[in-house]
């Protein structure tokens, strides 16, 4: 039995969403979409983007984003996160991982800000790996001290929640999330920029046409270009299929905690393996984490030996070329990130695995974990 990494769900309402555009029954999904959305998370505004990189690109346009400005991020996140900084030529500052988290020190977070009042520090990108979260109350209130925008990068966010409240309701300045998350890469693309705040949303909106604006009273093809934005439309094709996502997200969470409890409790127990921490009920397991004590990328291998497909998430940011030379970083300059990275591996997990599919794997990681010394 292949058991992939990860698989597209395609339900049969994201079919009837599908034809329903295709037949010219229902063209324009996209604001719909947007307004489905805005009611899911319970933001006061959603923007579709073609993808979550150009949610994330145009949430640096909106925050006026200028060369040599900063934009703090952890260094674990996915290279879109510092990429879509250095396309304005502003610098991204790379803060270590917390201990026994995925996430940003906020420790580090804020003795950097303390020390580093400036202008040109202009937001904070908080990347919620595997839709777990920081404590955000205080990522708010350092934003309100240091006077930063926060940025919540949401790509493995989708339905998570904190104290309740869904993520792109809970205070940031900008959400922006991802249709297609990395690594996990669904049959269509699509990204959503949410805020409250509607100056923000104004501004998004004009750059996200080319910065076209039309008189209504005058003819269509009459526009005027007022600022430099570019094209993050999402199609409507994509927007009828993401809908029906959406609206399944919750029942696919429920799945996905469940899925990952069988994990926790069918590798209790097992030599080299460190299994995530379940007591956190708002942990919507969108990754399922866990840790090999040796040679992970060996044992990755073994797995897809076995026809078991596996994640990582991420490698480092200062370990990438572009990023390792541009800013003379070193190795060891981030050493829980660097440790983390070592040991952890993504497992399969998605709403429409099978019980077997789930024994399957737990199965394949003993025998392989029996060969390990």
């Amino acid at each position: 039995m292949s058991i992939p990494f990860s698989k597209y769900e395609s339900s049969r309402e994201a079919h009837s969403n599908v034809s329903d555009v295709l037949d010219g029954e229902d063209l324009y999904q996209v604001p719909k979409l947007e307004e489905e959305f805005r009611e899911y998370v319970g933001s006061e505004y959603a923007l579709a983007t073609s993808h979550g990189t150009s949610a994330l690109h145009l949430a640096m346009l909106a925050l006026d984003l200028k060369r040599g400005d900063k934009v703090i991020c952890s260094v674990n996140a996915h290279p879109s996160v510092p990429e879509v900084v250095r396309h304005f030529d502003a610098e991204p500052v790379f803060i270590d991982i917390a201990e026994d988290s995925y996430n940003i020190d906020l420790n580090q977070l804020e003795n950097y800000l303390e020390e580093n009042k400036s202008k040109k520090l202009k937001a904070v990108i908080i990347t919620h790996i595997g839709g777990m979260t920081v404590d955000l109350d205080r990522v708010y209130s350092m934003a309100s001290i240091y006077n930063v925008k926060i940025v919540e990068d949401a790509s493995d966010a989708l339905g998570a929640t904190y104290k309740g409240v869904k993520i792109g309701a809970t205070g940031a300045d900008i959400v922006c999330f991802n249709f297609s998350p990395h690594l996990k890469k669904n049959i269509c693309n699509g990204g959503m920029l949410v805020t409250n705040d509607e100056d923000i949303m104004q501004r998004a909106r004009l750059l996200a046409n080319h910065a076209m604006v039309r008189n209504e009273n005058a003819l269509e093809y009459i526009y005027d270009v007022v600022d430099i934005g570019n094209d993050y439309a999402l199609s409507h094709l994509n927007a009828a299929y993401i809908r029906a996502q959406v609206k399944e997200q919750d029942e696919n969470i429920a799945r996905q905690k469940e899925i990952a409890k069988m994990y926790s409790e069918g590798l209790e127990g097992v030599e080299h393996i460190i299994t995530p921490d379940m007591d956190n009920e708002e942990n919507p397991f969108s990754l399922y984490i866990v840790k090999i004590d040796k040679n992970r990328d060996s044992f990755a291998v073994s797995l897809k030996e076995e026809g078991i497909g596996a994640g990582l998430h991420y490698i480092p940011l200062h370990l990438l070329s572009y990023y390792k030379s541009k800013y003379a970083l070193r190795v060891n300059d981030f050493p829980r990130a660097l440790r983390s990275f070592q040991q952890v591996l993504s497992l399969p997990i998605y709403a429409s695995m099978t019980d077997e599919e789930v024994q399957t794997v737990i199965s394949k990681i003993k025998k392989i974990a029996k060969t390990r010394v």
